[in-house]
């Protein structure tokens, strides 16, 4: 009973509403001047390119352009993988490859640059989104629009010194640089992001269920976190906050908003995920599992059916994977250093 009281504990706040209205800013901003300006079948690079401002949530401003251009930096080669791949009709087992080397090397990116959030989570994304879209624009409009996004959140991640009360100084943060032990556990955790992004990817490809990155990402949310029992636990989490999500998405799909409302629905989800991500990862699938579909529906529509039971079945398949990975890894370690 305990367990399950823990479970729906909700972890105290750190000023969340800060980096939440920033992402918000981030996002909401660039899909409404697309959609001004009648090109909302460029909106999945301006949503991806967003992604820059969820990195550096509650460093100093120095610290956070930094961290921030290096994300971008990461963010905008995925994004510029995803097209080459889309633009050159690869099938979906090239994808599978494909975002398995990008889970590997997002990992390796954010890892050796002490990025948070950790992980690859939004690179496969970005990646296997942009790569399953058939005839999408010419390159160089994709990567302009990605690039504009990325800088103009890297001014919204500065706007903050503009106001007196939370202005950070402008000095460099010293940090240690990493030991031999820290790199090979960065190298080692880029290589079970990568298998478990392999193997979610395949297994759902191979029951020809569309969509396959969805599997991928779900797959790596396992293998962040402090102790097994939180891993394990952010996989559950994933599965159970994306059944309760895509009941709001399949409400929000068959209503069938204009695409200002579905704009406007980003910017309020974008909020809200990032008000609880940190507090309670289940309940930010509710709001971020909508905000993934509906970010990816303003450029390339689908029928809602297909696309929720894609998702549900992906999500359970790609969690699964991760958790499995995660718990073979722990088991494995005693043998190697025993041995």
């Amino acid at each position: 009973m305990q367990r399950v009281t823990e479970y729906f504990r909700m972890q105290p706040g750190h000023n969340d509403h800060h980096p939440a209205l920033r992402t918000a800013v981030g996002v909401g901003v660039p899909l409404l001047t697309l959609l001004l300006v009648g090109r909302l079948d460029l909106a999945v690079f301006a949503a991806f390119g967003a992604f820059t401002g969820i990195y550096s949530r509650n460093t100093h401003h120095r610290s956070r352009l930094r961290e921030q251009t290096l994300a971008g930096g990461l963010l905008l080669v995925f994004i510029f993988a995803g097209q080459i791949t889309s633009h050159s009709n690869a099938g979906p087992w090239v994808i599978v490859a494909g975002a398995s080397v990008v889970s590997g090397l997002g990992a390796l990116g954010t890892g050796l640059g002490r990025l948070r959030p950790a992980g690859s989570l939004f690179h496969i994304f970005a990646y296997g989104a942009i790569a399953s879209i058939p005839h999408q624009a010419p390159i160089w409009q994709g990567m302009l629009v990605a690039i504009i996004v990325v800088v103009f959140n890297l001014f919204v991640g500065l706007s903050t010194r503009l106001i007196p009360s939370r202005r950070t100084p402008w000095v460099a943060k010293v940090r240690e640089p990493l030991t031999a032990k820290g790199r090979r556990t960065v190298y080692l955790e880029s290589a079970q992001y990568f298998v478990a992004a392999a193997v979610a990817g395949s297994i759902a490809t191979a029951m020809g269920i569309g969509h396959n990155y969805w599997a991928m990402v779900a797959a790596v949310v396992p293998l962040v976190g402090a102790t097994v029992n939180h891993r394990v636990e952010r996989g559950l989490n994933r599965i159970l906050g994306t059944a309760a999500g895509l009941l709001v998405t399949a409400a929000i799909l068959l209503a069938d908003p204009a695409p200002w409302a579905m704009v406007l629905l980003i910017a309020v989800l974008q909020f809200a995920a990032e008000m609880y991500v940190l507090r309670h990862y289940a309940l930010a699938q509710i709001f971020i599992t909508p905000l993934a579909l509906i970010s990816t529906e303003l450029a390339h529509h689908s029928e809602p059916g297909p696309l929720i039971t894609d998702r549900a079945i992906e999500t359970l398949i790609g969690a699964v994977v991760g958790i499995l990975v995660v718990v073979t890894m722990h088991y494995r370690r005693p043998t190697a250093t025993v041995a």
